[in-house]
């Protein structure tokens, strides 16, 4: 490309298309928000680049891309996961229809660059290694078409402060930052250690104090999320940060709560989860995956093994973290009573948010290279399905060794089963009962209480006199307020994540029915012909 050095750059964050347990809509709307999670790899991009150029961003999921933007612009920016693979491509092709530099990158991209072929520019891998090349030949006027991901690492302590300057906060649930990327972990189905290594790699803790610093400075307050790959790869260094943030919040008046990812093994040292509940940790992602041991040892998720897993999971909520967890389920070595099985830990477990999803072969992962050598995986196996990559809906893109009705059904009473009013609810009952919330300190600004107080009625007409189970609403809510009434505040939150993961569990049912009859009548050849072969 020979075009001048650009000065207006335009960042496009492109839309999650489907439905998917994780974009919390109904939850969003209670609070006024539009979105839960504000784009943090594009602002950080926008960082990356040089002071002299004027950057504008457009998060296409919680506002539109007008023309006037794209006018705008000297150069277009756009990069998101596999989840967002239709609406980049589209717009990809809209900014190109309009003459426009397009440079791509992202998760997806790097996975799959050959979808990105029309974008002028894919930039692939981490952003800090390979956008500097990429601005170097820009600038000089002969920018290449690929830049590809290389063995070469991001130093972290080289990481700049993200441009929080460009979000508007009051449209999203909460904020992201980053302390180290990686995880020490081998699952074979996972994608991070294939995009960012093992060996996590982390920050300073004074950059992470800055960034806090920079949110502060510009009148943020409330939930930030470590979207670390797993905070804790790395104990010794979470060790050394943690002591820092809980300074810094007592400083502060304790402006933030944060959440974050970790594995199991949190439960293992007790020192690092009082350290967490010290420093104003309230939530922690866990991918517990499947309850059986044969699985999990095939899957490479031995750090889910020798252990009790709701016993570890109890451990984290009884230090004033309530805990999301992960399952998937499709695995080869699934065993027959699969779905009983889950649903007998998630009960025990007492955890009430549970991302129950199906086996998705993501490209570039072990299990994604083995099912290739298997002849298992078809043409186009990553190209994401009516728009989304999101494995609840779009799971097992490769051929299953069991029935496909098979798995199905288990995925379908998993769902129905724990997702039902009255399970979900009497898990916020127990875990919030159980929750030690003796130490939280938050102090909101009386904007965001108002904010909180009329999410909370809007709460309270849908599920306490609009639903049809309002009743179990109401004991769950008074019970709650007898038996542990620090925990309201967290309880509240979710059950309004019911209003959006109980409907969508109940839409996602709906589909399944329609999908494994027709699974049962495409399979049904098969089975006679194996019935009519000679033994």
């Amino acid at each position: 490309m020979t075009e001048r050095a650009a000065k207006r750059c335009l960042l496009v964050f492109p839309e999650f298309t489907a439905a998917s347990f994780w974009n919390y809509r109904a939850a969003c709307e209670l609070m006024g928000a539009r979105y839960p999670a504000a784009p943090l790899g594009l602002i950080t991009v926008a960082a990356l680049l040089p002071e002299s150029w004027e950057c504008r961003l457009v998060d296409c999921n919680v506002d539109r891309l007008r023309d006037g933007d794209i006018e705008w612009a000297d150069i277009v920016f756009v990069g998101g996961m596999i989840s967002q693979q239709r609406s980049s491509v589209s717009l990809i092709a809209k900014l190109k229809a309009r003459g426009k530099i397009v440079v791509v990158g992202g998760a997806d991209a790097t996975a799959s660059p050959h979808l990105y072929d029309a974008a002028d520019s894919l930039v692939l891998g981490e952003a800090e290694v390979t956008l500097p090349r990429w601005l170097a030949d820009y600038e000089a006027g002969c920018a290449a078409h690929l830049y590809p991901a290389s063995e070469e690492r991001a130093e972290m302590r080289n990481s700049p402060i993200p441009r929080f300057d460009l979000l508007d906060f009051g449209r999203y649930l909460h904020v992201g930052v980053q302390y180290t990327r990686g995880c020490p972990f081998n699952c074979e189905f996972c994608d991070i250690i294939e995009l960012f290594g093992r060996v996590p790699r982390p920050k300073e803790p004074e950059q992470l104090i800055a960034e806090l610093d920079a949110l502060y400075a510009l009148g943020y307050r409330g939930h930030v999320d470590f979207v670390d790959d797993n905070f804790i790869g790395k104990k010794k260094e979470a060790k050394r940060l943690l002591p820092l943030l809980r300074e810094w919040q007592e400083a502060h008046g304790w402006p933030f709560e944060f959440s974050t990812e970790a594995s199991i093994n949190l439960a293992d040292d007790d020192e690092l989860l009082r350290l967490m509940q010290g420093a104003g940790f309230f939530a922690v992602f866990v991918g517990v995956e499947t309850p059986d041991l044969d699985t999990l040892v095939s899957a490479q998720k031995r750090q889910n093994t020798r252990r009790s897993l709701a016993d570890s999971l109890r451990k984290i909520y009884a230090h004033g973290m309530f805990v999301n967890s992960g399952y998937i389920i499709g695995f080869d070595t699934d065993p027959p009573d699969i779905s009983q099985r889950m649903l007998q830990l998630i009960e025990t477990s007492d955890v009430p948010v549970n991302m129950v999803g199906l086996l998705f072969a993501l490209p570039g992962t072990q299990l994604t290279r083995r099912l290739r050598r298997e002849g298992r995986l078809g043409a186009g196996f990553d190209v994401a399905p009516d728009g989304s990559g999101d494995q609840c809906s779009a799971g097992l893109n490769f051929q299953t060794r069991r029935p496909r009705a098979e798995i199905l059904r288990h995925y379908r009473r998993v769902l129905a089963e724990s997702y039902s009013p009255k399970a979900y609810l009497g898990r916020v009952l127990r875990v919030g009962a159980a929750m030690n919330c003796s130490g939280k300190r938050l102090a909101l600004p009386w904007r965001t209480r108002v904010r909180e107080l009329r999410g909370f009625a809007r709460l309270v007409w849908q599920m306490g006199f609009c639903a049809p189970y309002w009743p179990r609403f109401w004991l769950t809510l008074t019970g709650l307020l007898w038996r542990n009434p620090r925990s309201v505040r967290y309880s509240v939150a979710l059950m309004a994540l019911y209003l959006h993961l109980g409907e969508f569990a109940r839409d996602l049912v709906r589909r399944l029915d329609a999908e494994i009859s027709l699974s049962e009548l495409r399979e049904l050849p098969e089975a006679v012909a194996a019935a009519a072969s000679p033994a």
